[in-house]
């Protein structure tokens, strides 16, 4: 664990975890030091990356920031196989990266464990959906853009070459890697948010999505709610396409639900 950063706004931490003896990186971002502690807080869960990284893309550092400045603790992290995090991309390994973060912030002397969220982006939110369906110490959970099933992978013709296309990016790293690209498939089919969102409640959900989604189809929103149990909330952005970490509008009613939710 790194050194602390401070400014007059909150205090950055940068976290290293071990999972299945891989590197999990991320970075830790507190209110403050004061009497308020411990502080709710909010698990921030990346997509799945379409393209190579863009090293000048500080979307969820800001994202992470924004939230933060409301008075809560927030973490964002790489899942294996992304940024400088170790590994390959595997959606069951992403699970497990999960539970070991929510361990992390569970043990936090700073962190109220009764109030703790996930936000969940595309493939995270699906993630999400999987880890929090199983794990009572979610308290509540957003998903934006989020994938009702993985169809888009599980259903190809040639699925090697989306072995290839993740290898291209860099996401998945390892020559031999999967030794099995039907159990790796398969961990797709077995994380599908449509199987899991049920056991959230009752668990508060919120689930966001881009009326114009050019990656997922805004019809998955609608069938993991009607799966869902109460509480439950639904919101359509009109015009908004897959990325919503960069839609004002959608991530103000994000922060603003996350802090009816936490504060």
């Amino acid at each position: 664990m790194g050194a602390i950063e401070v400014d007059i706004i909150m205090l950055h931490r940068m976290v290293t975890l071990e999972v299945d003896g891989l590197k999990i990186s991320g970075r830790l971002y507190l209110p403050g030091e004061g009497d308020q502690t411990p502080y709710p807080a909010v698990c921030v869960c990346h997509g799945i990356p379409a393209q190579k990284p863009d090293p000048n893309d500080r979307g969820y550092p800001l994202l992470a920031e924004r939230i933060c400045r409301e008075g809560l603790t927030v973490l964002i992290f790489n899942f294996r196989g992304t940024g400088a995090s170790d590994g390959n991309l595997d959606i069951l390994g992403w699970t497990r990266d999960l539970k070991a973060v929510i361990d992390y912030l569970s043990a936090l002397p700073e962190v109220d464990r009764s109030h703790l969220s996930l936000l969940g982006f595309s493939g995270g939110a699906a993630v999400s959906v999987y880890v929090a369906a199983q794990d009572k110490r979610v308290s509540s959970i957003v998903t934006c853009a989020c994938p009702a099933e993985f169809t888009f992978l599980t259903e190809v013709d040639e699925p090697q070459s989306i072995i290839n296309h993740f290898r291209d990016i860099g996401a998945i790293r390892d020559k031999d890697f999967p030794s099995s690209v039907a159990d790796w498939l398969g961990g797709f089919k077995l994380v599908s948010p449509v199987k899991h969102v049920a056991e959230i409640a009752p668990r508060p959900l919120l689930l966001v999505h881009g009326g114009k989604d050019e990656l997922v189809d805004v019809g998955h929103a609608h069938k993991l709610y009607v799966r869902a149990g109460e509480p439950k909330q639904i919101i359509i952005i009109d015009g908004a396409g897959h990325r919503l970490r960069q839609n004002d509008k959608a991530m103000s009613i994000v922060i603003d639900w996350l802090k009816s939710q936490l504060l």
